[in-house]
C-alpha cells in the first residue's frame, strides 16, 4: 500500500476512527484503525465490537492494500504534523511497519495484519429512511443530557429512539431519562420511518453521531433494525448495536393535569440558579423557588458554607407555590431552551414539574422536585 493525503484530510478522518477505540482494551487489534486504499480513496476503520465507524476520504492511492496500525499512536503523529503538509503511507506487506512520512519527518509503526480485525456482521434494516443533519441534531441534543449513567439500570444508559403518536400525528421521538429528569423530543416523522421498530442507542453512540450532524446541509442516511442503528453520511458510516432492554413506559411520569404556570425568562432563569447555587453543598445542591404573584425568589441555605437569594420578575397568577430543585437539573433543562421564554407547568411541592419553551410542545422536559 502507498498513498498520498493532505494533513488535514488525513487529522478529520482518523481523529473520527481513534475516538471509537476502547483505552483499555484487551484485545491488541482493537485498538488499531484498518486502513484500506483503493482507487481513488482510502477508508479508516475503527471498532470497540459494539460500535464500527467507516471514514472514507479522497486521496492518491499509488498502490491498492490495506493494514492496520495503533489509531490512538496515528492521529498523535497526524495532529503534530505542520498545518498543510502532503503526509505518505507506505505499507511493503512484508515488514510489518508502516511508514510515515511528511516533509523532513518520518515514522514507523507497527502493524498487525488486517485479516485479524473484526467487521461487524451486516444485519438486515427493517427501515431506511433519511433525515436532515439539524433535525438529527436537534433530538439527540436536546435530550442526551437526561441519560441515567447508572449502570444498573442500563436500559436508560441511552436515548429512546421511536415513532410515537403525537397531536399532529405521528412523529419521530427521541426520549432519555435517569428517573431524576426526562427530555421527550418530537419531530416530523420522515418518509419511509414509519414501520421503524424503536432502539434505544447507547450513550457512546449518541457522543459519535454528534460529529456527523455538525454540517447544517448534510442528509443522514438512518437504518434501523431491533439488534443496530446505522447514520450515514457519504464520508462517514456509524454502525452500533443498540442496547438490548425495554425502555420504561415514559408516558406515565409526564404530568397532565399540572395547571400552576410560571414564565420566565430562559437565561436569567439559568443565569440567577447558577449564582444562587455557587454557596449550595455540591452534594445536594437544592435551590428552593417561592413563587407569588409575577415573582419568583430563588434561594440557597447551606448551613455549612452560607446561603444566597435572588428575585426575579416572572409571569405567574396562581397560588403560592414553595418547591425545591437539584440546582445542576435545573440547569441543564433551562440551557435547552432556544427560545426566550421558558415555561413551567407546577402541580405540588411533592409532584413532577413540566417544562416547555413557550407554547411548543415539541420539547418537554419533567424534573422530579427536593425536599428543602
Amino acid at each position: 500500500m502507498k498513498l498520498s493525503i493532505e494533513r488535514a484530510t488525513l487529522l478529520k478522518a482518523v481523529g473520527q476512527a481513534q475516538s471509537v477505540v476502547e483505552r483499555r482494551n484487551t484485545i491488541p487489534i482493537l485498538a488499531n484503525v484498518l486502513i484500506e486504499a483503493e482507487g481513488d480513496t482510502v477508508s479508516f476503520r475503527a471498532t470497540d465490537l459494539d460500535i464500527e465507524v467507516v471514514d472514507k476520504t479522497a486521496a492518491k492511492v499509488e498502490r491498492a492494500g490495506a493494514t492496520t496500525v495503533s489509531a490512538v499512536t496515528l492521529n498523535e503523529i497526524v495532529r503534530k504534523l505542520p498545518d498543510g503538509a502532503l503526509v505518505q503511507l507506505i505499507d511493503d506487506g512484508a515488514s510489518g511497519r508502516l511508514e510515515i512520512a511528511a516533509g523532513r519527518s518520518n515514522f514507523s509503526l507497527a502493524t498487525l495484519p488486517r485479516e485479524d480485525f473484526p467487521v461487524m456482521a451486516s444485519s438486515e434494516y427493517q427501515s431506511n429512511f433519511s433525515a436532515k443533519a439539524p433535525e438529527l441534531r436537534r433530538l439527540f441534543d436536546k435530550s442526551k443530557f437526561a441519560i441515567s449513567t447508572e449502570e444498573t439500570r442500563y436500559y436508560l444508559n441511552g436515548v429512546y429512539m421511536h415513532v410515537a403518536e403525537a397531536e399532529g400525528g405521528k412523529m419521530l421521538r427521541c426520549v432519555a431519562t435517569d428517573g431524576h429528569r426526562l427530555a421527550r423530543i418530537d419531530s416530523e416523522l420522515p418518509a419511509g420511518a414509519e414501520e421503524m421498530p424503536g432502539v434505544i442507542v447507547p450513550r457512546k453512540t449518541v457522543g459519535e453521531l454528534r460529529k456527523l450532524l455538525d454540517d447544517d446541509d448534510a442528509t443522514i442516511a438512518v437504518s434501523v433494525s431491533e439488534t443496530k442503528v446505522r447514520f450515514a453520511t457519504p464520508e462517514i458510516t456509524l454502525t452500533s448495536k443498540v442496547i438490548d432492554g425495554t425502555f420504561p413506559d415514559y408516558t406515565r411520569v409526564i404530568p397532565a393535569g399540572n395547571t400552576r404556570k410560571m414564565e420566565v425568562d430562559a437565561a436569567d432563569f439559568a443565569k440567577a440558579v447558577d449564582r444562587v447555587a455557587t454557596v449550595s453543598s455540591e452534594r445536594s445542591r437544592a435551590v428552593k423557588l417561592q413563587l407569588d404573584e409575577d415573582r419568583l425568589v430563588l434561594s440557597v441555605n447551606a448551613p455549612d458554607s452560607g446561603n444566597a437569594e435572588e428575585e426575579l420578575a416572572v409571569a405567574y397568577g396562581d397560588e403560592r407555590l414553595e418547591i425545591g430543585f437539584n440546582a445542576k437539573y435545573l440547569l441543564e433543562i433551562a440551557s435547552q431552551v432556544d427560545r426566550e421564554n421558558a415555561v413551567f407547568l407546577f402541580n405540588s411541592a411533592g409532584d413532577p414539574t413540566l417544562m416547555r419553551e413557550g407554547n411548543d410542545t415539541s420539547a418537554v422536559y419533567v424534573v422530579m422536585p427536593m425536599r428543602v
